[in-house]
């Protein structure tokens, strides 16, 4: 029997997954506090809907990876109090996010989470972490492909040069 081979939840925890599992909680619960203000400014449905939901994965996540945090006696970064809900209409418009901003800044946000969630699955020695967060990148990859969708289809893709072929002569 090798070292560190036994039930993954009696192992410790290394320095590296000490401190991005603490960071990935930080960084969640500020994603989560932006996308409780961007709720705010959102007027199309579908994409309120879409918001709420990343923000309700967020917040899953988030308790898991503190409850581990907690479970193995590492103290949980401070997380902000939600923020008050605002009616759109009283948003100045020239104060107001548009629809758009926030269907980008949401996808910018899981594109970055799938990174992070990619980044930890890798430095993991501990089977239970890397599993745990191979679920949060196929959730974030379920939901990136959401908002890519809806962002097709209210026309809000703003797509890099696209690389068409020369044609044959």
């Amino acid at each position: 029997m090798g070292i560190l081979s036994g039930n993954p939840q009696d192992e410790p925890m290394h320095y590296g997954e000490v401190f991005s599992t603490w960071n990935f909680v930080l960084m969640g619960n500020k994603a989560i506090a932006e996308a409780q203000v961007l709720l705010n400014h959102v007027g199309d449905h579908d994409l309120k809907k879409l918001l709420q939901e990343s923000v309700e994965a967020g917040q899953a996540e988030v308790k898991k990876v503190s409850d581990l945090l907690k479970e193995n006696g590492i103290a949980v970064s401070p997380s902000a109090p939600e923020p008050p809900a605002v009616d759109l209409n009283d948003i100045p418009v020239g104060a107001r996010f548009l629809d758009p901003d926030i269907a980008a800044s949401a996808s910018e946000k899981l594109a970055a989470g799938l990174v992070t969630c990619s980044t930890i699955m890798g430095q993991s020695i501990r089977e239970d972490i890397a599993m745990m967060f191979g679920q949060f990148h196929i959730s974030k990859a379920a939901l990136g492909a959401k908002y890519l969708k809806l962002i097709k289809e209210k026309g809000w893709l703003i797509p890099p040069p696209l690389h068409q072929s020369p044609k044959e002569k």
